[in-house]
């Protein structure tokens, strides 16, 4: 990150604080019905506008006349308008890309993970899902000019995943106090899909007074709703509830210019076998999440102790032939970390097609200092 993007994070931090749900005072609304909006997770003037006057209604103690008159508030505080291109890329100078602790990861990646958008890693389980978000929660402690987001990061784990000692791991490999890396963590265990999206109004709370994190993850964002919801007859509902994560996510992103790193499971397709189709497997969520994710990335297990991610989806990635717009690197597990595993010499990756892939694919290991570049 230059001096002229830490500046327009700055200015940009400087400007959410003026419009913060809090100024809403002054224009008429009371300070308990401000605190409703806080309890449900809605922080900022910027916020009340995302927000449907139909879901304001569902919170308790906002009447039709109240919520009107939000609407009108927000409206004069912070009018919601169009701006030329020249403005957006000015705004778009404030996202922060947080390196992934691998070269050619993020080179893949356009500079890393980034801020203000949705990043989702899919694959089977052992495909380096989990150590990947450890190792970004570490990276986005550090400084810029290390390839960090100089902030820090909150865990929702949903399957009981995180490790500190894996946090202090990966900390001394970039030189970090690990008990101080651990301070800046903050990891919540979520229950069920219910008890998950009122973490993300605390959540959204806790960005709002500390203006000092970089990273969202949650590992992983389908976990509970496969137990919540079950069979085609609740299949509508869960989706629905999702959808409606997924714009809360995208919205805290975009509030408080953070990145959203979530993983997501796989399910097999029982009847991918009575096609032409080579890998049955697809990721869970469907259209909704599919939509919602601003960048995709499949994560699959290669030849012998290989690995293999694919750029699914992301606007910041063009193709590059029409052979398909996808985009893919390789790397292997290691040794030390994953016993009974061998470092094998790289081989050529192809796609299921047999076709080789857009670019040549780059490898990455994962060690007990977590992602890393692989060392020969």
């Amino acid at each position: 990150m230059t001096e002229m993007q830490e500046q327009a994070v700055a200015d940009e931090e400087m400007q959410e604080e003026e419009f913060e749900v809090e100024k809403m005072q002054d224009a008429g609304i009371n300070v308990a019905d401000i605190a409703k909006l806080k309890s449900y997770g809605i922080t900022t003037v910027r916020a009340v506008q995302m927000t449907t006057s139909r879901n304001l209604g569902k919170i308790k103690g906002l009447s039709e006349s109240k919520i009107e008159k939000m609407k009108e508030a927000a409206g004069k505080l912070l009018p919601c308008t169009f701006m030329t291109g020249t403005e957006l890329e000015c705004k778009r100078k404030s996202v922060v890309r947080i390196s992934t602790g691998c070269k050619e990861f993020d080179t893949l990646l356009g500079g890393g993970v980034q801020s203000m958008s949705i990043t989702e890693a899919f694959g089977e389980f052992r495909t380096g899902k989990t150590q990947l978000s450890h190792t970004l929660c570490v990276l986005a402690q550090l400084p810029a000019s290390m390839g960090g987001g100089n902030g820090k990061a909150a865990f929702i784990d949903t399957e009981g995943t995180f490790r500190p000692d894996r946090i202090k791991a990966v900390a001394t490999r970039f030189g970090v106090d690990g008990e101080a890396a651990l301070d800046n963590i903050v990891v919540a265990r979520a229950h069920n899909s219910e008890h998950q999206m009122e973490l993300l109004n605390h959540l959204a709370a806790r960005l709002c007074d500390e203006r000092q994190y970089r990273l969202v993850v949650i590992d992983s964002i389908m976990a509970l709703f496969r137990t919540d919801y079950s069979g085609r007859g609740e299949l509508a509902e869960r989706q629905q509830k999702l959808n409606q994560m997924m714009a809360k996510l995208m919205r805290i992103a975009e509030e408080f210019n953070v990145a959203v790193f979530i993983t997501n499971q796989m399910t097999a397709d029982p009847g991918g076998g009575l096609t032409f189709v080579a890998d049955p497997k697809k990721p869970i969520g469907g259209h909704v999440l599919a939509h919602a994710s601003t960048t995709r990335l499949y994560l699959r297990k290669g030849r012998g102790e290989t690995r293999v991610c694919k750029i699914y989806d992301s606007p910041d990635v063009p193709g590059k032939s029409n052979r398909g717009n996808v985009m893919a690197f390789a790397f292997k597990f290691h040794q030390s970390f994953f016993p009974g595993s061998q470092n094998r010499k790289q081989v050529p990756i192809y796609n299921l097609l047999g076709i080789p892939f857009l670019v040549n694919p780059t490898a990455y290991q994962i060690t007990e200092g977590g992602i890393s570049d692989v060392k020969e």
